[in-house]
């Protein structure tokens, strides 16, 4: 039962965030069974908003145009960090340092990553004006939540997986 509620409030965040579900390009091949490799799909974001808000069938409707007006600007940005986390793979497995080329990678993928910040608090935004106040305070608490779960998991702290968080 506690790892069903860890598992909707780490879900509810990601969804109202996006950021989360569409920044993550290493976890593509994980989200393919629900939409096109780039996470969830507008309709598994509604069904999932719906289910822990309550969402009334007008605002299930709002949320999809804002996800689906949204999502072209995702793909290109996603793909970009994509491809900018391969090529700065390659340059910290070459054998020769080249920092000049490594400090090009950085800054490409600061601008991609400054982009879906941008574009993840207008869609948040968008999402939680469609909200009434009490469906804003629930999304709020569940996002509460999973952000100390994460920071407890980075940390070591109790109910964090095994390891040092390095990510090295």
């Amino acid at each position: 039962m506690q790892w069903n509620r860890i598992t909707k409030a780490v879900s509810i965040a990601a969804i109202v965030s996006l950021v989360g579900v569409f920044a993550v390009s290493q976890a593509v091949g994980r989200h393919r069974r629900m939409g096109d490799g780039f996470g969830p799909s507008p309709e598994h974001i509604v069904t999932f908003m719906t289910d822990k808000l309550d969402l009334t069938d007008a605002q299930q409707a709002q949320a999809k145009q804002i996800l689906d007006k949204e999502k072209p600007n995702f793909q290109p940005l996603v793909q970009q960090l994509a491809a900018g986390h391969k090529q700065m793979r390659a340059l910290e497995e070459n054998a020769t340092f080249n920092e000049a080329a490594v400090r090009a990678a950085a800054t490409q993928q600061v601008q991609a990553i400054t982009e879906l910040i941008v574009t993840k608090a207008r869609v948040k935004s968008e999402l939680f004006a469609i909200l009434t106040t009490d469906q804003r305070a629930k999304a709020t608490t569940l996002m509460n939540r999973h952000e100390d779960h994460m920071m407890r998991h980075m940390h070591g702290g109790p109910g964090s997986a095994p390891g040092d968080g390095s990510g090295i």
